[in-house]
């Protein structure tokens, strides 16, 4: 199932990736995850993403949780393969590979590590969108890659390339959202890419939400982004309070961790990560499990 221009809305989770005991990954919770997900109303998957810890998967380790995933969900909603390398020769590859396999889009990260010229950013780019027929999402986010792709840069790169159909802006700044309309009106998807930002990028003009916490609570999460496209500030903004805590929690350096914890806590996944991660410990565990346990005992009753 393929996205089609009109097809880039609603909460897209980058789903995170689920390990067993001896740190393989974990398909048969991966299938019964996605589509638990599909079923509260998200509307593609995206892996492996950043917290889809992708960057310490394998090759062919990605493609085979692509092939789970569209096994799993890919008659109902279109699987989003994230493209992220420090070499453009594996992107490319792993962007082949994914269309191949059936996957629908893809989520096109610049290049890991290296923080080149936007010359070199933008080739590397080029390169993968080129790769394929498949429509593509633009994945900035400054903080983590150290590139900001502004919203001049994005306008020329649509100019450039008609399958590049969204942009997921984890620039934690509103008026990115704004300066993207004002270049490219509808003629580019802007999804959220921070979970604590929704109400702000939705005010703003975005139609979508690279989710997080919807991992752990994906009913919480569509509920919140329809009240907010529907314009119902009043009924968002309260369930927005109550969901901030946790939302914080995908913008800090452990929120691969922290979602995962939340996951665990909610009965519906583990804690296990791969190295050099390590699940979270000591005080920054108790304070993580407090504010958990404090969301989840005034969780409020959202109809689905």
């Amino acid at each position: 199932m393929h996205l089609e221009p009109h097809t880039w809305r609603g909460v897209m989770p980058a789903i995170t990736t689920p390990f067993d005991d001896a740190g393989a990954i974990d398909h048969a919770f991966l299938a019964r995850h996605a589509a638990w997900l599909v079923d509260a109303g998200c509307t593609a998957i995206i892996a492996p993403g950043s917290l889809g810890e992708g960057n310490t998967l394998t090759h062919a380790e990605r493609v085979d949780l692509w092939r789970t995933l569209l096994q799993a969900v890919g008659t109902r909603v279109p699987v989003v393969a994230a493209i992220a390398s420090a070499s453009t020769r594996e992107a490319v590859a792993l962007a082949r590979d994914a269309a191949a396999t059936g996957c629908g889009g893809l989520m096109v990260l610049p290049p890991y590590v290296h923080k080149g010229p936007w010359s070199e950013v933008q080739a590397h780019m080029d390169a993968v969108f080129a790769a394929t027929r498949l429509p593509c999402m633009l994945y900035n986010n400054p903080h983590a890659y150290g590139v900001d792709i502004d919203a001049r840069q994005v306008a020329g790169f649509a100019a450039r390339h008609a399958k590049l159909h969204a942009v997921k802006d984890s620039s934690g700044d509103a008026r990115r959202i704004t300066a993207l309309r004002a270049e490219l009106g509808d003629r580019v998807a802007c999804f959220v890419g921070l979970d604590d930002m929704l109400i702000e990028g939705v005010a703003a003009g975005a139609v979508g939400w690279v989710a997080g916490l919807v991992n752990a609570m994906p009913v919480e999460s569509v509920r919140l982004f329809e009240l907010a496209r529907e314009g119902r500030w009043h009924e968002a903004t309260a369930l927005y309070r109550w969901f901030l805590p946790l939302l914080r929690m995908d913008t800090v350096p452990e929120f691969v961790q922290l979602i995962k914890l939340v996951q665990a806590e909610v009965g519906m996944g583990s804690e296990r990560v791969r190295g050099p991660r390590l699940p979270v410990a000591g005080t920054a565990r108790d304070a993580a499990l407090a504010t958990i346990r404090a969301a989840l005992a005034a969780r409020p009753h959202v109809a689905h």
